[in-house]
């Protein structure tokens, strides 16, 4: 061991490995201002658009007619139920934004399923 590094002091590679560090964490923020969203903004979106799968399996078991679900089917349902709900929410917000609102309200849904052909089948699910 050096002087230096037993007085405490950084040796000339510590430091370049510090400063490579942190140009590369300023470098990953720079990219998220550039983005717009930072990355863990993204994950955490992503998990709010995931249902649970006990849930839905406990769900569909309510079914008579179902004895026995496999996980694969448990997750195509899921992942059906959540691809519908991002659409109808989606839709439903386009009428919130056409009346210059921020927040979404039931009749913005009811104005979506009754002008969206894919949604007749929910008039009067609301009610």
């Amino acid at each position: 061991m050096s002087e230096m590094e037993v007085h405490g002091f950084m040796s000339e590679n510590e430091l370049n490995e510090s400063a490579v560090s942190e140009i590369a964490e300023h470098s990953q923020d720079s990219q998220e201002e550039i983005d717009g969203v930072p990355h863990g903004d993204e994950e955490q979106k992503e998990k709010l658009l995931k249902l649970p799968l006990s849930r839905v399996k406990a769900i569909v078991k309510l079914d008579p007619d179902v004895n026995l679900i496999t996980q694969e089917a448990v997750f195509l349902i899921t992942k059906s139920a959540e691809l519908f709900i991002d659409s109808l929410a989606k839709e439903s917000y386009k009428y919130t934004a056409q009346n210059k609102k921020k927040t979404v309200q039931k009749r913005d849904v009811e104005i979506a399923i009754e002008n969206v052909d894919a949604l007749v089948f929910l008039e009067g699910a609301l009610e």
